[in-house]
């Protein structure tokens, strides 16, 4: 692969290889004609920006590349969280992923490039008391169904979720992708609010968890983010950048519960690669300002937390036997099928505590995307319901109605 020029249908420049001059094809995301295509892609901002992410070859290639090359390069080269990749492409048409099936969807994690199942693993495990099961058995088989779902990427964020999943996943690391930190020892707590403390952090991670890289390192910072300084949200870039620079860190990015704060972040710092944020059955892109349109424009991938509003979404009490189980079942797979159809998500992350409910994920996927009439008027009253069920400690999350 080389970097390319873009072409300048004012003075007829035609796309071009920056190592030689040579014209070139390129394959990329055509926001106007809604697709991905050969050709000059239109709709783009100017500069490295609007073009991050896209690929090209000396048109005397063209006629080499493959039908698995072409396939890997298109799903590369979209723009835009799971933009236009949010279908099965088929056991014909396989990607370069970990844990492929070809019955699972794969969405393009932003400017990562990697792509990563359509429903991903939280590493919370609430109520997971309820299985009767020993707590390291029900982690490797719940992450053991993952795998053989094709679900492929692993949120943990605490000391106990990195103990747990590192586990879970020895013998088998290259099966998963893997997000490894402590939330303890990042910029929630005071000591943790500089670039050699978060590094610090990484390595005692890396370390504890006989890991020697983590796929995303994704800094948990103050749900009220803006209560960092700019020079605190320096030395988080600064960390970020340094850990992959070194290695260590394959991917990077953050997790906040504050809008204007991660938007501004998006904006100032696009080193960037991945957001976390709360994204439910009652949210919905804001109307004006929203945090999508930063997202979109500095291509940025986003997991979705708190799917299930914290399981106040759901009657029972998640156990097997639960008489509520087929109907929490039923909800669940609304909620997901309803944050799929928002293109700049790409994975909700919910937590899960059974083979069974990894099942009903993977058939979420798998079910029509679009919600009829009858089923956008039954999951509004669920998502109000769930609003209404809202501990105390979780209101916060009525104001991730409008993102």
């Amino acid at each position: 692969m080389r970097f390319f020029r873009r072409g300048d249908g004012e003075t007829g420049r035609k796309p071009a290889c920056l190592a030689c001059g040579r014209g070139i094809v390129l394959i990329g995301w055509n926001r106007r004609q809604g697709g991905l295509g050969l050709g000059r892609p239109s709709g783009f901002g100017s500069g490295a920006q609007g073009y991050a992410g896209l690929k090209g070859w000396h048109m005397s290639e063209r006629n080499d590349i493959n039908r698995r090359r072409f396939m890997q390069a298109a799903a590369a080269g979209a723009i835009g969280a799971g933009l236009g990749l949010g279908r099965p492409l088929g056991a014909a048409q396989t990607i370069d992923t970990r844990s492929y099936n070809p019955e699972m969807e794969y969405r393009r994690l932003g400017k990562t490039g990697l792509m990563v199942s359509a429903v991903c693993l939280g590493g919370h495990w609430k109520r997971v008391n309820v299985m009767n099961q020993d707590f390291d058995r029900n982690r490797r088989d719940v992450v053991t169904r993952c795998i053989e779902q094709g679900i492929n990427y692993i949120d943990a964020c605490s000391y106990h979720e990195v103990m747990a999943y590192s586990k879970a996943l020895q013998g088998r690391r290259e099966a998963m992708y893997l997000a490894a930190s402590y939330y303890e020892h990042e910029p929630r707590n005071p000591d943790y609010r500089t670039a050699p403390k978060l590094m610090e952090s990484l390595d005692t991670v890396l370390r504890d968890a006989g890991l020697e890289y983590t796929d995303l390192w994704r800094i948990t910072c103050f749900e009220p983010g803006g209560q960092h300084t700019f020079n605190t949200s320096v030395e988080i870039v600064k960390a970020l950048t340094q850990a992959k620079k070194q290695g260590k860190a394959r991917h990077i990015g953050i997790s906040s519960h504050d809008r204007p704060w991660l938007k501004m972040m998006i904006e100032q710092f696009p080193e960037i690669e991945v957001v976390l944020f709360p994204y439910t059955s009652m949210s919905k892109k804001a109307p004006q300002d929203s945090l999508f349109d930063a997202v979109i424009e500095q291509d940025v991938g986003v997991f979705g937390i708190k799917p299930f509003a914290s399981n106040s979404l759901f009657l029972g009490d998640s156990s097997p036997s639960s008489p509520q189980a087929a109907e929490d079942d039923r909800r669940a797979r609304l909620a997901i099928r309803y944050i799929l159809c928002n293109p700049a998500i790409t994975a909700p992350i919910p937590g899960l505590i059974s083979r069974h409910q990894v099942d009903n994920m993977a058939l979420a996927v798998k079910e029509r995307r679009e919600l009829d009439v009858q089923e956008k008027a039954e999951l509004e009253v669920y998502s109000q319901q769930a609003w209404a069920n809202l501990p105390p400690h979780y209101q916060w999350l009525k104001d991730w109605q409008y993102v």
